[in-house]
Formats: C-alpha cells, sequence, structure tokens
C-alpha cells in the first residue's frame, strides 16, 4: 500500500516545494541569470558527489540514447528552463508570480506533443481542442480582458520566456523517462546536476568576464543554499523518485499541486489575486491539463 502512496506524495511533496521556488529566486534578481543556474547547480553536484562516485561504474555502460536523454534534461530542463524561468521572474515588476507560474502549466502540452512526434504516437481530435482551450486559458491567465493596445512589452517578454521555460521542461520530462529506464533515480539526479553545472559554467564563462567580477552578498549565497537545500537538488530527488515509479501522464497530474500552491502563496504573503478573467483563464489551462492527461492515459 505504502509503495503505491509513496511516488504519488513525491511529486505532490517536490510540487510544493517548486511552488516556494519563485519567492526565493525573486530574491537574486539582480544576478545573472547563468550564474545563478552555475552555482546552484555546482553546489546540487557536491551535495550528491557521493551517489556519482558510486554510480560511475554504471554511468560509463551508459549508452549513446541514453546520454543523449541525460544531456537532453540537463540542457533544457537544468539550464535553459531554470533560464527562461529565472528570468521570468526578474520582470516580477511587470507581471505577477502566479502569471508566471500558472503558464508552466502549457507543459504537458509540449511533453505529450512531443511524445507524439518522437514516438509517432497519434493526436485525437479531442487532444487539439483542450490544446486549444488551454491556449486560451493561458492568455487570459497572461493579460485578463487588457486589450491588445494596452499590452506592455515587459509583460510580454515576462510570459514569452515562461512559455519557453514549459517548453524546454515538457521536452525534458519525455527524455527523463527514458533515462529513468536505464539508471536509478538517485543517479539520474547527480549525473543532470553535474552535466548542467558544467553546460552552465561554460555558457556563463562565454557569455561573461568570468568569476573575477562577481561579488554576491552573505545573504544572496543563503538564498542559493536554501534553493539548492529545498527547492532545487533536494526537490529534483524527490521528484525522480515518484517519476521512477509513475506514468508521466500521472505525474503530470500530480505537479498541478504547484501552480495552485504557488497562487495561494502570493495572495497570502503579496495580496495578489488574479482578477475575474484570470481566474477563468486559469481555470480553462488547469481544466485542460488534468483532461490532457487523462486522455493520454487513456491511449
Amino acid at each position: 500500500m505504502m509503495r503505491k502512496i509513496l511516488p504519488p506524495l513525491a511529486v505532490v511533496f517536490a510540487a510544493l516545494l517548486w511552488s516556494m521556488d519563485g519567492f526565493l529566486r525573486q530574491e537574486l534578481y539582480s544576478v545573472s541569470s547563468f550564474l545563478v543556474v552555475t552555482l546552484e547547480h555546482a553546489l546540487g553536484t557536491l551535495l550528491f558527489l557521493p551517489i556519482l562516485i558510486k554510480a560511475w561504474p554504471e554511468i560509463k555502460t551508459l549508452g549513446q540514447r541514453g546520454w543523449i536523454s541525460i544531456l537532453w534534461i540537463s540542457i533544457c530542463g537544468g539550464i535553459l528552463g531554470t533560464f527562461f524561468y529565472t528570468k521570468a521572474l526578474s520582470y516580477m515588476h511587470y507581471i505577477d508570480l502566479s502569471v508566471v507560474v500558472l503558464l508552466q502549466k502549457l507543459q504537458p502540452i509540449f511533453a505529450i506533443s512531443l511524445a507524439a512526434i518522437i514516438l509517432k504516437e497519434k493526436l485525437s481530435q479531442r487532444f487539439i481542442g483542450l490544446a486549444f482551450v488551454a491556449m486560451i486559458g493561458a492568455y487570459l491567465v497572461t493579460f485578463g480582458t487588457t486589450s491588445i493596445s494596452d499590452w506592455d512589452d515587459k509583460t510580454l517578454i515576462a510570459a514569452l520566456l515562461a512559455t519557453l521555460a514549459a517548453f524546454s521542461w515538457g521536452s525534458s520530462t519525455v527524455l527523463g523517462k527514458h533515462a529513468l529506464n536505464r539508471l536509478p533515480f538517485a543517479t539520474v539526479t547527480a549525473l543532470r546536476l553535474l552535466v548542467t553545472a558544467v553546460g552552465a559554467l561554460i555558457i556563463f564563462t562565454v557569455t561573461s568576464d568570468g568569476f573575477g567580477s562577481v561579488e554576491l552578498t552573505t545573504h544572496q549565497w543563503r538564498i542559493l543554499v536554501i534553493i539548492v537545500m529545498s527547492t532545487g537538488a533536494v526537490a529534483l530527488f524527490i521528484y525522480y523518485y515518484g517519476l521512477k515509479h509513475l506514468p508521466a501522464s500521472h505525474a503530470t497530474v500530480y505537479e498541478l499541486t504547484w501552480p495552485l500552491s504557488a497562487v495561494f502563496l502570493d495572495w497570502v504573503i503579496r495580496g495578489r489575486m488574479l482578477g475575474f478573467a484570470q481566474m477563468v483563464g486559469a481555470f480553462l489551462l488547469l481544466g485542460s491539463m488534468i483532461l490532457l492527461t487523462r486522455e493520454k492515459t487513456n491511449d
């Protein structure tokens, strides 16, 4: 009985941790997004280094397809997804946290669509209809009843960045499940953290002056450590445990805990409440996501 309960609880708990992630990352809005990604994953790698060393003989036997999956989830899920999400949160004065987080729920559309392309699965008319409803919901969540003439460039950029993050993470779900079929969840976690840290370090070094000009305050280092020990590496470890023992479509349903709890926290902590049109959009978006995952399960 516990074996059936623990995986869903693990995904829900990871999602609850992720719902607090935005509040932590907004404390780092003045720090380069790539630097945040580099330091966060480097610290996470140090945390999981014993697991990485122990599993190295098994890692060396990983085939080409397995390495492609690891590289994909590390680059798209670890670097690009986190970069786009962190960058979107840097526009916190122009877009509510609730909007950024709710846009992540486009992720299942990308995941299921890419699975159809990669695995040659046929998309039903029901899927296409629900995907269209989700797009309308995403629009309403982002803009409400605001007319095109009132659109703000900053809001548009933040919404685009959040959507790109959803694509990066959605595609990583498909390849992540592939990697978990070949390696234990703890090994996948450690390996992803390492590859992401190395990749982010290379990008940061090429696109900046290096670490010579980096000056983080004690508070910012403290926030980075808290992220690693809660919403970052640790949450990833817990999530991969759940995903290892669940169909990806089921895990996506449990992940809906993330936006709902994030919106609740945004209301409690900052007093920000979605408008009526945005609430309708959130209902359409989340409702279509649940139905989409059922569609995937039933196929």
